[in-house]
């Protein structure tokens, strides 16, 4: 029997490097999902791979009305959420701060920040719901960012909104700590995803010459791998870790450590 077995664990961004990895981490240990996509077609594809209980529901993160709906999917399919995480995001382009375009820091923040908020506002109350019926409540993990825990050049407007993660992780945490919900985030640095594809071609460079320039200021001098991120979000989410909350969990190769 695995570590979720039986629990109902809502993950956005679900066809993404991490979150599909996710998706089918807590798939193996026994998890109903209910999964979301900006990409609806892509979502359809994905969750038709997995073995696993599913329900699926496609839209825009950054429209608080997705955040709702997808909650009471969760509920009216299996009864209750369980686990969320909020992994759904983007990125800006890799430039200085002036040349970061108003457009682009509006849409980096409606969705990675406002993203999160709104998920948030509407997981809480069901969470809540269930400790007071069943004393058993849940547990969120946002996906934050080493860039939410210092500075981020050519990444300045996504580090703030990766900033704001991880204040409404910790406030949400205190606020929440006595009434059965563990909130904590992740805050991988760069990993092997599109947005380090992205990265690579952004600059026109080989990939190897682009990835040491990228990782010049990681000590362990190569990016993460997706199943080293998953593996934090499951250590999270475990419900025997059960006195972790408010916890920003640096997965930075050790670039915490300088």
């Amino acid at each position: 029997m695995g570590r979720f077995n039986g629990a109902t664990v809502l993950i956005t961004g679900a066809t993404g490097g991490l979150g599909s990895a996710a998706a089918k981490a807590f798939a193996a240990e026994g998890a109903q999902l209910v999964l979301s996509d900006l990409n609806e077609a892509a979502l359809a594809d994905f969750a038709a791979t997995l073995d696993a209980e599913r329900a699926i529901l496609g839209g825009n993160i950054a429209d608080e009305k997705l955040s709702e709906d997808l909650v009471k999917l969760a509920v009216e399919e299996f009864g209750r959420l369980d686990i969320a995480v909020n992994n759904a995001g983007i990125v800006h382009s890799f430039v200085r701060l002036p040349q970061v375009t108003s457009e682009e820091a509006h849409r980096v923040v409606e969705v990675d920040l406002l993203g999160v908020f709104y998920a948030l506002k509407h997981q809480i109350p069901q969470m809540e719901r269930q400790f007071r019926e069943s004393g058993k409540g849940g547990v969120i993990v946002n996906i934050a960012s080493v860039a939410g825990l210092s500075g981020a050049p050519k990444l300045s407007v996504y580090a703030a909104a990766k900033h704001g993660v991880v204040g409404l992780t910790r406030s949400a945490a205190v606020e929440y700590a006595s009434k059965g919900i563990r909130i904590n985030a992740v805050c991988p640095a760069h990993t092997r995803t599109a947005m380090v594809d992205g990265f690579v071609r952004f600059t026109g460079a080989p990939e190897a010459e682009a990835l040491a320039e990228l990782t010049r200021g990681v000590p362990m001098k190569r990016v993460a791998e997706v199943d080293e991120i998953t593996t934090g979000i499951l250590f999270l989410a475990d419900p025997a870790n059960s006195f972790m909350t408010g916890h920003a969990l640096a997965l930075d190769g050790g670039i915490g450590a300088i």
